[in-house]
């Protein structure tokens, strides 16, 4: 796997605030939704996984002081794992994604991002949003995070202003469906019959 410094572009050795800042910048130059439909959206999305997998193994190693050496990143940090999991997901290989996260005992913010993917992808909205806002608290930073985030907010929020404009129409459609009934009954009335007996 490539090394995470030359990745962000930073010197062996850098501060949190440097990786933070490096990848700050390169994730907004870098992220799929700024490509639209284009082709080069995939080789943007390769390119943010590769990015977060460096921030991640940087953020959790700079602070003891472990420099990279060939082989070491793939190895100890188990990213790759990771790797292959989006890669699951990007297949529509649900069960095969859960079972691998199922596997992994840190569960990190990646674990947690991708565990809400899969939930998204079932369907399961709670579940989704709690595992992804749980990714964003553990790293506020993370934009792919942040922005998987805003879009469960915003389809909460549409989702709860249709419910509540429907239940405001359901006072206005029973209404409609006695009227309905009384003129049904006036109309059967003229006819000898009866449908709404008076007594």
């Amino acid at each position: 796997m490539t090394n995470p410094y030359e990745v962000l572009g930073i010197k062996e050795g850098a501060s949190q605030d440097e990786i933070k800042k490096a990848y700050r910048e390169l994730a907004k130059k870098y992220h799929p939704d700024q490509y639209g439909d284009n082709p080069l959206r995939n080789l943007a999305e390769e390119k943010m996984r590769e990015l977060n997998e460096a921030y991640d193994y940087l953020s959790k190693n700079s602070a003891s002081n472990s420099s990279y050496t060939s082989g070491n990143y793939e190895t100890s940090s188990g990213y790759g794992d990771f790797n292959s999991i989006r890669q699951d997901i990007q297949r529509g290989d649900l069960s095969s994604a859960e079972y691998k996260l199922s596997n992994i005992s840190n569960k990190n913010a990646e674990w947690h991002y991708l565990m809400g993917v899969i939930y998204m992808q079932k369907g399961w909205h709670d579940e989704a949003y709690n595992n992804i806002s749980q990714a964003n608290r553990m790293d506020p930073s993370n934009a792919e995070y942040s922005q998987a985030l805003n879009f469960l907010n915003r389809r909460t929020q549409n989702y709860r202003q249709s419910y509540y404009g429907t239940r405001g129409n359901s006072a206005n459609n029973a209404c409609d469906c006695c009227s309905n009934l009384i003129i049904a009954d006036c109309c059967c009335e003229c006819m000898g019959g009866d449908l709404i007996s008076c007594i």
